[in-house]
């Protein structure tokens, strides 16, 4: 697994902001609806859709027919032809933080594509373009016990040395922030932080899956950037535990 960490300093807010929002339309601004937490997750990683922590092209997988059996088509298939990851199986409700407390979901969400102009920045657009193709995107928001905000976003690529080169190049790119902040959704007790708030934000590559994590202080301050690295690891590595489980698995 290639993890990337920018060293601590004064964060520039990315380009591009995704919004969350659940159910809350507003004139001139993109939202893209989350899937509240207590909410079925039968639709997580659809069909057609693309799927956060690590799989590849969503499809749904035909009955084996009579004439050819499950394995030999199972073999047949190319590893990008995989189901991509449920986003429940992503990204779970909670997670501990390793101090005694935990992180909680505030919502996620499938993007419809992995160049969403309010999800990723031009240089991170230009490098998949340039990719041999990105199954998908998805996307989720995490407090912990202080309402401090973290943001994951997982790029799901169809060549595992297209996530290498993303983990590569983004990471040593410390002053430049390609993937967009989450704002969080109404009633979540979090608050909309300025523009100008500090952020830090590390990568991780697992097989064909590059996991973004971003972090925020609660009342987006510019201090102490190390121990909020500190402070988002846990929930990066989790996450990308959960992408190269699934990534390694036949």
């Amino acid at each position: 697994m290639s993890t990337a960490t920018t060293p601590p300093g004064p964060a520039r807010r990315p380009a591009r902001i995704l919004t969350i929002a659940l159910g809350l339309i507003v004139a001139a601004v993109v939202f893209y609806v989350l899937k509240p937490t207590a909410e079925p997750s039968a639709k997580d990683g659809g069909a057609g859709r693309p799927a956060a922590a690590s799989a590849s092209a969503s499809a749904t997988a035909a009955a084996p027919s009579t004439s050819s059996p499950a394995p030999a088509a199972a073999a047949a298939a190319k590893p990008s032809d995989r189901p991509m990851i449920a986003l429940s199986d992503a990204f779970p409700a909670q997670v501990p933080d390793g101090a005694g407390g935990s992180f909680t979901k505030v919502g996620a969400a499938v993007l419809k594509s992995c160049v969403e102009p309010d999800s990723v920045g031009p240089v991170l657009a230009g490098h998949i373009a340039r990719s041999k193709g990105c199954v998908g995107e998805q996307v989720a928001l995490y407090k912990d016990d202080r309402g401090n905000q973290f943001n994951l976003a997982v790029f799901t690529m169809k060549d595992p040395l297209d996530t290498v080169h993303l983990v590569t190049r983004l990471g040593a790119a410390f002053d430049d922030y390609e993937v967009g902040a989450q704002a969080p959704p109404p009633g979540s007790g979090l608050r909309t932080l300025p523009p100008d708030s500090g952020m830090v934000q590390s990568f991780t590559g697992q097989g064909r899956a590059m996991v973004v994590g971003l972090g925020q202080w609660s009342d987006g301050g510019t201090r102490d950037y190390q121990r909020l690295v500190e402070r988002l690891d846990p929930l990066l590595k989790a996450v990308s535990a959960r992408v190269a489980r699934y990534e390694t698995t036949p």
